[in-house]
């Protein structure tokens, strides 16, 4: 299939595949396509446990990466209680938390409706953030003591999809640099029980719908 050469590609991003993963593929398909190099570029990480929408620009839309950097987002997560990782998902050590217990629901509504609104966040250390020119995923898998800044973020909205201990199931609106592991870490701090995602996937990006997403074979790619 004959894909664009400018502009934007909407795609449906699998588990196990990092994002610089799927623009690499990609470019490469494209540029054996025009004959000749073509820039390809993301506009937003998805860590390689998560899967979901990806939009990547092609071309010369490359110069606007940022405008599509900036918009809100859309996910649906399980988040697994009494336990911690120390990449905040499915990729790091998991340790259980002893003595937790399950839940009631009551509580679980309060400590989700927390943090809906403009809260302060800290990204995990394990992410692509740059700190002094360096991935802070890196600097971290080299051993050295990272320190990320806080931010300010906005959860829109914060959706309880199922509860059954230790499994919560969530579908989040958020701003641009929302980190939805930390999210689940922080509910499982407001808890006490420790908290990790165990799925993540992004299914919108403003008017950009997971369903309107290309699959990665409909580029020739399998892996």
């Amino acid at each position: 299939m004959e894909q664009p050469h400018d502009g934007i590609v909407l795609i449906d991003k699998p588990t196990g595949m990092s994002s610089f993963g799927v623009v690499a593929r990609v470019r490469r398909v494209l540029s054996e396509q025009a004959g000749k190099k073509v820039k390809v570029g993301h506009t937003g990480t998805l860590d390689p446990f998560a899967s979901g929408l990806m939009i990547l620009v092609v071309g010369k839309e490359c110069k606007n990466a940022a405008q599509y950097t900036k918009l809100d987002k859309w996910y649906e997560t399980t988040i697994m209680l009494g336990a911690q990782s120390t990449t905040g998902d499915t990729e790091g050590e998991i340790s259980p938390i002893a003595g937790t217990m399950p839940i009631e629901r009551a509580r679980i509504d309060a400590a989700v409706a927390e943090f809906i609104g403009e809260i302060h966040q800290t990204p995990p250390v394990y992410s692509a953030i740059k700190i002094n020119g360096q991935r802070a995923y890196k600097l971290a898998r080299a051993g050295q003591s990272v320190e990320m800044p806080s931010r300010q973020v906005t959860i829109y909205s914060c959706e309880i999809l199922r509860y059954e201990y230790p499994e919560l199931e969530l579908r989040v609106h958020v701003s641009s640099g929302t980190y939805i592991r930390t999210l689940a870490e922080d509910i499982g701090s407001a808890l006490g029980t420790g908290a990790y995602c165990q799925t993540l996937r992004r299914t919108r990006i403003a008017e950009h719908t997971v369903a309107q997403a290309r699959q990665l074979t409909e580029f020739g790619i399998t892996s």
